[in-house]
């Protein structure tokens, strides 16, 4: 009950809020990213509250509405997001991560190499284990084909039991197994324990390196490239500012102003030299 009225303050809150930046932004309002996140968590909030409402018992005869429902109830979630606009700390983490895509696509697709390898490893090893007291051939624990392989191997990969598959495909004759069924082979436990220690920690170990990397990149240096860039974005907007805000309202410029107008751009101090008490030429 606590959780669905702190839902109604919470909905009430951001629709009060886009409502009063609507009025005082009008249609500039849709042209601010967040502006228009907050908008479409604003109006799931609102589909999600209607259908609460309306309850299930009118719905009955709709069967995709309370799915529809679940999906916008997990939408709502997205709201946290929005500490992403406010915390400089998070927004350095976001960013360093966005930084780090290209570096870490080249770290996926190494995984994914040695991944596919181990993979067709396990088929050639293991494929004959039927049974274990993990793998069974009914379900997608075994090492039958490719496709079981792969996501039997990404499971272990979590942690996940991958001691017990282990044991599984280590059985031999002296253990009393089954040839055709249960039996496997000593390298089970050179393999296993290889693929733990390449893809869990050597690779989990090589994405933070690359995270870390483009931290101390972008951040951490006092002349870094993402702090040199937002400097200039922010003496370049208030510049243009300056050369479009009465005529033209922040939209555009006159072709005879150009030439001003990267002359003061192009200043080595952060302020620019006109101020703003001086007329502009037309």
């Amino acid at each position: 009950m606590g959780l669905k009225y702190s839902n109604y303050f919470f909905s009430g809150v951001f629709i009060i809020e886009a409502t009063l930046k609507l009025i005082a932004f009008g249609a500039s309002y849709f042209e601010n990213g967040w502006n228009r996140f907050d908008f479409f968590v604003v109006i799931a909030s609102v589909f999600d509250i209607t259908l609460n409402i309306i309850g299930s018992s009118s719905l009955s005869g709709f069967t995709f509405f309370p799915s529809l429902a679940r999906v916008f109830r997990v939408l709502r979630v997205t709201r946290l997001f929005k500490l992403a606009g406010s915390l400089k700390g998070l927004q350095a983490i976001i960013q360093t991560i966005i930084f780090s895509i290209a570096q870490l696509s080249n770290v996926v697709l190494l995984l994914f190499i040695i991944l596919f390898m181990f993979t067709v490893l396990a088929v050639e090893l293991f494929g004959n284990i039927t049974e274990g007291t993990v793998i069974d051939i009914n379900l997608s624990k075994n090492f039958r084909n490719f496709h079981n392989s792969m996501l039997l191997l990404l499971a272990l990969m979590t942690g996940e039991d991958w001691n017990r598959v282990m044991f599984d495909c280590s059985r031999t004759k002296e253990d009393g197994c089954v040839a055709g069924k249960n039996c496997g082979s000593w390298i089970a436990f050179i393999y296993f324990n290889g693929l733990i220690i390449v893809c869990s920690y050597v690779m989990l170990q090589l994405f933070i390196l690359v995270i870390i990397q483009q931290f101390d990149k972008y951040y951490l240096s006092q002349d870094n490239t993402i702090k040199t860039f937002k400097d200039d974005l922010e003496k370049f907007y208030k510049i243009w500012k300056i050369f479009t805000q009465k005529r033209y309202r922040c939209y555009k410029i006159k072709e005879n102003q150009l030439q001003m107008f990267f002359r003061e751009l192009g200043g080595n101090n952060g302020e620019n030299s006109l101020g703003f008490d001086r007329e502009i030429p037309s």
